[in-house]
């Protein structure tokens, strides 16, 4: 049986940019899923994701952000698909904090057009919002991405460069060494690297390989408001948004009203935690009860009820980076994991350094954020 170069497992969105970037480079690659394509029970269906270059406190991300943008451009042109919307950013919060200065240093340190707006100037400009003792900042190439689409064109493109999936395909086993054996409940294969990108999953397959990363797998409520009057939150009238509750960092975030016409959609980002083959057992009428009191505060031309709630699935690391790295025993396998609920938007960056580990490259970005072994302390490694 003939080695792959590399068998990506995983068909999320990072696992797909990181197969496509494989077999752009030449690099015979293997994607394999276990469930049947396309589905919902991870962390990549639905139709939009918020993109943005604004990430106050870890500004690494922007400067990442600012080749993600060309790359996602690149895929748009490859694919002849339009992935990306520009609405621009606009995040809320407390007047001297975190949020607010670190995204103005951020913007500033890359060059990224934004707008400040003091309190006046927010309630002038979105009318729509009730707040007080609030800053704005709007990031000017903020936008939503096509969720759905953009892991449709990762897929396609990596089939077009010769790429092979097999999804509705579990994977039971793995076997490392110089050649990795990956077993499925359909068959055997056998790759010189692996890449893991197995999103929620990673609390259950890494263990047995020895890595115990501290992450958190929680449920998201993803809840569509209907307007009060159509359009009010819409693509034209209202940009992406974010805001924190007074911790510092973000935890709800809104989408215009693209995906059904007159809901928009507001979520907290936080949920109870799940074991993901158990998802729908969690009590989660406490986000639900947050997002009533927040949505009645501060959108008062949304109805006080979801019309509509889906999920959606967070992997999170204790300081929201991700984790990109290479095994610490056997270097041909690669690890990708603990997005935190930010790492669509990245994808792309994601998918090609990942690759660079493949092919043993230097990554083209600052790895010491993204490393293993920053858990040390909490870990068993």
């Amino acid at each position: 049986m003939e080695a792959y170069d590399c068998i990506v497992v995983g068909a999320g969105i990072e696992g797909s940019s990181t197969a496509y970037n494989l077999a752009k480079n030449g690099q015979t690659t293997l994607l394999l899923e276990q469930f049947p394509l396309p589905h919902s029970r991870g962390s990549s269906h639905g139709q939009s994701r918020i993109t943005r270059m604004a990430y106050g406190g870890a500004d690494y991300y922007t400067d990442m952000m600012k080749e993600a943008y060309k790359l996602w451009e690149e895929l748009e042109q490859r694919s002849g698909k339009i992935l990306y919307k520009k609405t621009g950013l606009l995040v809320v919060g407390k007047a001297e904090s975190d949020l607010i200065d670190g995204t103005i240093q951020a913007l500033r340190k890359y060059s990224v057009p934004f707008t400040s707006l003091d309190e006046d100037a927010l309630r002038s400009k979105y009318p729509m919002l009730t707040y007080s003792g609030v800053k704005g900042v709007e990031d000017h190439v903020g936008g939503v991405l096509f969720a759905d689409k953009a892991l449709a064109a990762f897929q396609s493109e990596f089939v077009k460069c010769g790429g092979i999936i097999r999804d509705n395909e579990a994977m039971t086993d793995i076997f490392p060494g110089d050649i990795v054996t990956v077993k499925t409940n359909k068959g055997s294969y056998r790759g010189r690297n692996l890449v893991l990108t197995v999103g929620p999953w990673a609390t259950k397959v890494l263990p047995p390989l020895g890595v115990h990363l501290p992450l958190k797998v929680v449920r998201i409520s993803v809840f569509y408001w209907k307007e009060k009057i159509a359009g009010t939150y819409g693509a034209e009238s209202f940009p992406t948004f974010l805001t924190a509750s007074g911790s510092g960092d973000f935890d709800v975030y809104g989408l215009p009203s693209l995906e059904y016409p007159g809901l928009y959609k507001l979520c907290l980002h936080h949920g109870p935690e799940i074991d993901p083959d158990k998802r729908d057992m969690a009590d989660s009428n406490w986000v639900l009860n947050n997002m009533k009191t927040f949505v009645a505060r501060h959108f008062p031309m949304l109805e006080p009820h979801p019309a509509i709630t889906e999920t959606c699935i967070y992997t999170n690391t204790p300081d929201h980076d991700l984790v990109l790295d290479r095994h610490p025993a056997w270097r041909n396998i690669i690890i990708g994991a603990g997005f935190s609920g930010h790492g669509f938007k990245l994808s792309p960056i994601v998918g090609k350094v990942l690759s660079e580990l493949v092919m043993k490259k230097t990554p083209s970005y600052d790895m010491s954020h993204f490393r293993i072994d920053r858990f040390q302390k909490s870990s068993k490694l």
